[in-house]
């Protein structure tokens, strides 16, 4: 059979005598033996990914360490804050943002609920949301940081959501009032009478409140809940602050004149005044202030938390403030627009076709934690600092490995004992505990670049005995060799046979190394950070992360917190492992065999 397949069958491709005796260079034949190695090779190509992608991604995605949003805490995965219901497509009434959701009613009264609507771990606002038939048809909604009002044609109230502080139990004078407006604020309800008055209940403690007629509670037309105090619009044109303590928004400007609509951000009035300008006080300092040029007169407006959107007559939209969630980046769909809805982060455009547009923050695609903080955002971040340590780490240790080593091995005598004892010394101090030791002595002192530069050196210092020795053994091999002798011979220095000639040819031996020790120190600097004794936060590494991610609490219902940093620190370290056995095996093949 052999010999038919061999006269009959197809032939492989004959090569002229000089490719048949062509020798491949020993790094042709290690890069030939790595890339055949499927598993180490594929290792290779996941850690590029890795690397590459925290190394470009924070430069497309900064980080800011002084963030904290109170409004975004503990948000699950996802990127479904502004994805309208197909129902209340076309159909729109009314849209009202709260913290992490929205809520819509349609033309025919029917409520829709979208978002993350999670808000703690028992209450779920979409499930909270009473029966269609029990409200009847809704005129009129309003989404609060952790509940939701909505009045129906009737004048009837319906709250639900979080009652911690008592802001859903409708009040008893509520319910023999006639409703002109609704607004959910945080923990705290408000409804405005059609007599001009405010009523307001729930947490009056957390929220600077003071309804009182000589507080100016009297002859209201509109109110507008800013952070943790309201304010309001009279019959006349007259802002008042209906509270009782000074603070930045409370402070009215005295020349302000008359005004026709207002608006509130976290911490800032926006007032559109009769001849159409528009006055911005109080606290202000996310870009609020820089009103941009419109091109025609305003007719509607809302705000966000840090951002303010209008419309104008001719149906352009304008955004600005803050743009960290890209709130402000009014998209070109955003064309005759006849209505706009939003707060928080998220906007929302009717278009005369009746298609919504949307632009803000969608949600976080690795969920947000105990700050605010965007996941994804700190571990891009991470992963730079980790893997920076980690890298200059080894480069420390294996410059300190190759020199003791090298020294050691060629010249033996008195000096490799002394070296060798040395480096026993460092190698029986017990690691972890050093680092742990020397990191709070010394580091508490230093800033946090200081700190880290620290780290890498510790790091370096603790880690290069398993080199040294290693070099020691291979410069031990290499100095009988007859290109050694032959330097001697010609009176070649001996640093530069060492450092020229010999490591040169164990330099295989310490690329596979130093690729080992690369992964021990990216997990030895997250188990430092982890522990507090690492990096501090506000900056992020992939040990600190997990830091607050230990009670189990966390564990169990904030999952997403503690499970992407330690898969990436988990992957990458199983990786650049892979490739250290890879490149083993591909420099010396025979060692499989032993």
């Amino acid at each position: 059979m052999k010999m038919l397949k061999h006269l009959f069958g197809k032939r492989d491709k004959e090569l002229d005598v000089l490719q048949e005796e062509a020798l491949q260079s020993p790094l042709r034949t290690v890069v030939r033996n790595f890339t055949s190695n499927r598993l180490a090779f594929g290792g290779l190509i996941v850690f590029l990914v890795i690397f590459l992608i925290v190394l470009i991604g924070p430069i497309f995605n900064p980080i800011d360490l002084s963030e904290k949003e109170e409004t975004q805490i503990n948000v699950a995965p996802g990127l479904n804050m502004m994805k309208v219901p197909d129902g209340l497509k076309g159909n729109v009434k009314e849209i009202s943002t709260g913290a992490t959701f929205s809520v819509g009613v349609d033309n025919d009264g029917k409520v829709y609920v979208w978002g993350y609507t999670k808000i703690s771990n028992k209450i779920d606002i979409a499930k909270k949301m009473p029966k269609q038939k029990e409200m009847g048809k809704v005129v009129s909604v309003s989404a609060g940081f952790d509940h939701v009002m909505a009045l129906n044609e009737d004048g009837e109230l319906f709250i639900w959501g979080s009652d911690r502080m008592g802001q859903c139990q409708v009040p008893m004078e509520v319910k023999h009032e006639k409703i002109k407006q609704i607004a959910a604020g945080y923990q705290i309800s408000y409804v405005l009478t059609e007599g001009g008055e405010v009523i307001a209940w729930g947490n009056e403690n957390l929220n600077d409140v003071r309804l009182t007629r000589r507080n100016g509670n009297s002859h209201i037309a509109k109110i507008s809940v800013a952070n943790t105090t309201l304010m309001a619009l009279t019959d006349d044109g007259e802002i008042r602050h209906l509270g009782s303590q000074k603070s930045d928004i409370s402070n009215i400007p005295e020349d302000l004149g008359k005004a026709k609509d207002i608006v509130t951000t976290s911490d800032a009035c926006v007032a559109l005044l009769e001849d159409g300008s528009l006055r911005i006080w109080g606290k202000a300092n996310k870009s609020e202030k820089e009103i941009p040029e419109m091109d025609g007169e305003i007719v509607s407006m809302f705000a966000g938390r840090y951002h303010i959107t209008t419309l104008t007559d001719k149906g352009t939209v304008y955004s600005w403030g803050s743009n960290a969630k890209h709130q402000t980046d009014v998209p070109k769909a955003a064309k005759d627009v006849t209505a706009i809805y939003g707060g928080t982060y998220q906007n929302y455009a009717v278009t005369k076709s009746g298609d919504v547009v949307t632009w803000g923050l969608k949600g976080y695609l690795l969920g947000s934690d105990e700050l605010g903080r965007d996941v994804f955002t700190r571990i891009l971040n991470g992963g730079r600092m980790t893997m920076t340590i980690g890298a200059i780490s080894v480069i420390i240790s294996t410059i300190i490995g190759i020199i003791i080593g090298g020294v050691s091995g060629f010249f033996g005598g008195w000096v490799d004992i002394v070296l060798q004892r040395i480096t026993e010394i460092v190698a029986c101090l017990p690691f972890l505990p050093m680092a742990m030791i020397l990191t709070s002595i010394i580091g508490n002192s230093m800033t946090e670049s200081a700190r880290i530069a620290l780290i890498m050196v510790i790091l370096g210092i603790l880690s290069w005995p398993s080199l040294a020795r290693l070099v020691r053994a291979q410069v031990l091999a290499e100095r009988e060799q007859e290109f050694v002798t032959a330097a001697n011979a010609m009176g070649v220095k001996r640093s530069v046979i060492v450092f020229k000639h010999i490591i040169p040819n164990v330099i295989s031996v310490i690329i596979v190394s130093a690729t080992l020790d690369f992964a021990y120190c990216m997990l030895t600097e997250s188990t430092l950070s982890f522990l507090g004794f690492g990096v501090k936060l506000p900056r992020p590494t992939w040990g600190n992360m997990l830091n607050g991610c230990v009670s189990s609490v966390v564990i169990q219902n904030y999952w997403w917190r503690w499970v992407f940093p330690a898969i990436m620190l988990g992957i990458c370290v199983i990786c650049i492992n892979m490739v250290g056995d890879g490149l083993r095996d591909a420099i010396d093949p025979k060692s499989n065999e032993r």
